[in-house]
């Protein structure tokens, strides 16, 4: 389910992998045990500080870690034509120091705890994220409040840093799949800013400098735009103090983050061929779809839908287009949602001479569930693997953390409280509902990657 995390772009920090952490994670709890986990541990508490600063903490006591997360209310959708890829240099740069912190020396010191730091970009946040053994809270959000308002960007290190976001870029662009997820979130928001790349492009990180950087950092880092969430195995009552102690002397201005930009429709489709030097062809389909401000009433349904559609070899695409005709290697559905708008991508990877017959193909699937529906047995087995991934998503500190801070600067805590709770009460007829409404014939993006020699 993508839904969860959805649209980021993870830094390579010393102690996690690029594009995401890099360590080995467990198991997924069965969904009746992430349940059961949800109803004895405390329910997580919200408060805001005098200063804006948003606090979420839990008591989880799992293990004998703490997560400590900073979120941000800015991304790549807060930045101007001239400033692509600042939200995600930013990532990248808070994590090099402090005027009393140079740099490399904020990685060793969490290593010698023993703890693990991350952090990605979003369009609509930024998260910066370190996870401690308990004993160590204060110093993991001392960290968080020092990197957060007093961001040193030596110059050496901010050049030095180039090198990685271009890496960074060509990574994208060389992987297929990864380019083709890219360029259909293009197509499908022309002329916003959910369309525009979140790494920036190469001339504008190129001649970066310091000052600009660093101006719109003291614009968009204040405290008004803060998300501090802390989970482990400590109360509120003990995490608060500490929270207080290093947040709550924070000050910055008191102006308000500009609402989103409305997300144009997708009227009468958008269409791009890219030419590849990959042997096999990519297809992309993408239609504009629930978004967490705007109908988030619609989300759980177009969440179920996807997972009908193509999730796993039994999903319907799967079913009809790879083993029945034979027209795709592989193919799966995805949901992304933002803020303003939600994206349902339907990705094949196939032979070239089977494009026209595989599109034509995955549109009479979705033209049935418009017509037909879906059947009780998809819509339970559509749940039950959003259980799973759900529990999946909340085992550890470190996840529950992040569903949090991404529910409080995307939709709202009580949202993702209820999630589970709302997808168990969508109904066979709200899932049609919501392939009659989202999924049209003419409303639709289409990417497809043709090798140089059919072109």
């Amino acid at each position: 389910m993508t839904r969860r995390l959805a649209g980021i772009v993870g830094a390579a920090f010393a102690l996690a992998g690029a594009a995401g952490c890099a360590t080995s994670a467990p198991a997924p709890a069965p969904p009746a045990a992430a349940a059961a986990s949800r109803t004895t541990a405390s329910a997580p508490t919200r408060e805001t500080l005098p200063n804006g600063v948003v606090l979420i903490m839990q008591e989880h006591r799992a293990a004998d870690v703490v997560a400590v997360q900073l979120w941000l209310r800015v991304g790549g959708r807060d930045e101007q034509p001239d400033e692509l890829g600042l939200s995600h240099y930013l990532e990248h740069m808070l994590f090099k120091g402090t005027p009393t912190r140079p740099p490399g020396s904020i990685d060793r010191l969490i290593e010698g705890l023993g703890g693990t730091s991350n952090a990605f970009t979003s369009y609509d946040f930024t998260h910066y994220d370190i996870v401690v053994p308990s004993p160590a809270t204060r110093t993991a959000l001392e960290i968080l409040a020092d990197i957060a308002v007093n961001a040193a960007f030596v110059p050496a290190e901010l050049e030095a840093e180039k090198k990685v976001v271009f890496e960074e870029m060509s990574l994208t662009e060389d992987d297929p799949e990864k380019f083709l997820t890219r360029r259909l979130s293009e197509v499908a928001y022309r002329n916003h800013p959910y369309g525009r790349p979140i790494l920036g492009i190469r001339e504008l990180v190129q001649s970066l400098r310091r000052d600009r950087l660093d101006a719109y950092y003291k614009k968009h880092y204040i405290p008004r735009n803060m998300v501090v969430v802390v989970v482990g195995p400590l109360t509120p009552a003990e995490m608060r103090p500490l929270v207080t102690a290093t947040f709550g002397p924070l000050t910055g201005p008191a102006a308000a983050r500009p609402p989103g930009a409305a997300v144009p429709p997708l009227s009468g489709g958008r269409r791009d061929d890219i030419s590849r030097p990959e042997q096999q062809a990519y297809l992309g389909l993408a239609w504009q779809a629930a978004a967490t401000r705007l109908v988030p009433e619609d989300i759980s349904a177009v969440d179920l839908l996807t997972y009908v559609l193509g999730d796993g070899p039994s999903s319907r695409l799967n079913q009809a287009v790879r083993e029945e005709k034979g027209l795709v290697h592989s193919i799966e559905a995805t949901y992304v949602t933002r803020e303003q708008s939600g994206l349902v991508s339907i990705v094949a990877r196939l032979d070239a001479r089977n494009l026209d017959a595989a599109e034509a193909a995955i549109r009479d699937v979705i033209t049935r569930v418009r017509a037909d529906g879906v059947t009780q047995a998809e819509r339970q087995r559509a749940i039950v693997t959003a259980e799973s991934a759900y529990a999946f998503d909340i085992e550890t500190a470190e996840g529950l953390a992040k569903s949090y801070g991404q529910a409080e600067t995307t939709w709202t805590l009580d949202d993702e409280l209820r999630y589970l709770a709302r997808l168990r009460e969508v109904t066979d007829a709200q899932i049609q509902a919501a392939a009659r409404k989202y999924f049209g014939d003419t409303d639709v993006a289409r990417v497809r990657f043709l090798p140089s020699a059919t072109r």
